[in-house]
């Protein structure tokens, strides 16, 4: 193995180690955005809750495929961080709207900078 495949390797895991974490720290930031919400709140209200409860989900089921070694191929890996990219800038933008979410709304965004940049490392 040349250095230059070592280096493309280690930053790959790291990218891959860091996409993970960033997921399951949105998917918590989430998942307690969501049970803050009033479930017979208004129409916004819902929209927050269901948002959040999605992409506690989504973010979840990503950091599965990302812990699985080798279980699962490129193609699948790719799509799922891709899905988890677009929910997270999704939920970024509803819970910019909602007083007191901006915690969760900064936990969406690095989780879908985390995935932009794992992203780049399978290209």
């Amino acid at each position: 193995m040349t250095t230059t495949s070592q280096e493309e390797l280690f930053r790959f895991l790291e990218d891959r180690f860091a996409c993970a974490q960033a997921c399951t720290e949105c998917a918590r930031s989430c998942a307690t955005r969501a049970s803050l919400v009033d479930p017979d709140g208004t129409e916004n209200q819902e929209l927050v809750r269901r948002k959040g409860i999605m992409c506690a989900e989504v973010c979840d089921a990503t950091c599965r495929v990302l812990s699985e070694q080798n279980q699962v191929d490129e193609a699948t890996i790719r799509v799922q961080v891709e899905w988890c990219r677009q929910v997270c800038l999704e939920s970024a933008q509803v819970f910019d709207d909602c007083s007191g979410a901006e915690q969760a709304a900064q936990a969406c965004r690095a989780c879908a900078r985390a995935c932009t940049e794992f992203l780049a490392t399978l290209n």
